[in-house]
């Protein structure tokens, strides 16, 4: 039996005041990097969920390897104060190496230590532990790991909860409808779940996102003020799945007294998808398979950030519902992409590996008008991979002309 089926229950989240649920996906994946000899990096934006993640997979290990040598740092807990430089953390760890034994480092909120890199690069070349860290996305951006790590790294991103989790936390609610349409407002943050009333869970999520905004990205590229950064990401959240660029930004911007340019909003919004708060998705032309550089769609890392900041102004759900299914299909292990055939769109090209799905996604397809404007991009598409349309029916999935109409909250409870 390999380590992975040995799991009985993984925690995420939580204290004896709230609800537990499990997170199998990520652990397994850990699993299988377990032992590999690169460095173990868990991304995601904050609150997702990176260090609970850690240390439910810590709890695992010490039940399916007891003899395991465990060195844990948490750079959160003023035990650790004095590791917060890299001779110190390098000693701190050699000094507990454990000759015969599989030795485990789990260094969390690592950058908080000065230099940290030298020290994890140090480690890793002694090749004598299997290293893990998280850290806050200001200091552990994608675009950063090459240059702060020598050796090999794997990343696993960690996205907020799904409607899948959600609904799992909140197991006490029957009502699958009821569940999706709190889902859209609250979002995947599941810290903001312990809180009782919308005004605290709110707060919650908008203090997460103020602290992404004007701690994290202010530390990181020293911005002189946010004002531009913080208008550029509300224009992005109030224009969720629309076709973009920093030219045609810019100018809206300008228009509206935010005097800035078009390299001023390309850079932001560069800082805003590195700190895991936007994904973009290029274009992807059906017809000539090939990948568009023109203009970019922007998703949300959670729907929960755009109502704790804007609430319900100029609200299209079909946009929401987009952005979660987006995210959805990258926690699925798909590369995301939107569809041009001829002059028409599809939602999403979803690829993995050999796989590819044609997606289309919709409020309320009962008027025949807006049913026929969802399936008529996808009918025109010649070859034969799957081909979905989900939108809010609450029916059992039914085929049109080869195409397969889901409801929406069922295919995102739905396994692959």
């Amino acid at each position: 039996m390999n380590a992975g089926a040995k799991i009985k229950k993984i925690f995420s989240f939580g204290s004896e005041f709230v609800n537990y649920i499990e997170r199998p996906e990520y652990l397994q994946r850990l699993f299988d990097l377990m032992g590999t000899p690169d460095i173990k990096i868990i991304t995601g934006v904050r609150r997702s969920g990176k260090s609970e993640l850690m240390k439910a997979f810590i709890s695992k290990i010490t039940e399916i390897q007891p003899d395991a040598n465990i060195i844990f740092v948490d750079f959160f807990d003023l035990k650790y104060e004095s590791l917060k430089e890299y001779h110190a953390l390098y000693d701190y760890i050699e000094g507990r190496y454990a000759k015969g034994k599989q030795n485990y480092v789990f260094v969390d909120e690592v950058q908080l230590c000065e230099k940290f890199e030298l020290a994890i690069n140090s480690l890793h070349t002694s090749r004598k532990y299997d290293l893990y860290i998280t850290g806050s996305n200001a200091f552990l951006l994608s675009s950063d790991l090459a240059t702060l790590f020598t050796g090999r790294y794997i990343e696993l991103h960690v996205f907020p909860f799904s409607f899948a989790e959600f609904c799992r936390y909140f197991a006490d609610e029957k009502d699958t409808a009821k569940l999706f349409d709190e889902y859209v407002i609250k979002g995947g943050l599941a810290g903001s779940y312990e809180y009782r009333t919308d005004r605290d869970r709110t707060n919650y999520i908008r203090d997460v996102y103020d602290t992404i905004i004007n701690r994290d990205l202010v530390t990181k590229y020293n911005l002189p003020d946010t004002t531009t950064l913080e208008h550029l990401a509300d224009f992005m959240m109030d224009n969720v799945s629309s076709l973009t660029s920093p030219n045609n930004i810019s100018d809206t911007l300008t228009a509206n007294v935010v005097v800035t340019n078009h390299k001023t909003v390309g850079n932001y919004i560069k800082y805003l998808c590195d700190a895991f708060v936007f994904y973009g998705v290029r274009r992807y032309d059906i017809r000539g398979k090939k990948y568009l550089k023109t203009s970019v769609k922007y998703y949300l890392s959670d729907t929960g950030f755009r109502f704790a900041r804007l609430g319900r102004r100029n609200l299209d759900y079909g946009r929401m519902y987009e952005n979660i299914v987006c995210i959805e299909l990258m926690r699925r292990g798909y590369e995301v992409y939107v569809g041009k055939l001829y002059q028409k769109e599809v939602d999403f090209v979803a690829i993995r590996g050999n796989e590819k799905v044609y997606i289309q996604v919709s409020d309320d397809i009962t008027r025949q008008e807006t049913f026929e404007r969802e399936y008529d991009p996808l009918l025109k598409i010649k070859d034969a991979y799957p081909k979905l349309i989900l939108a809010n029916t609450r029916h059992e999935t039914y085929d049109f002309e080869g195409i397969k109409i889901h409801d929406l909250a069922n295919w995102l409870l739905e396994k692959d």
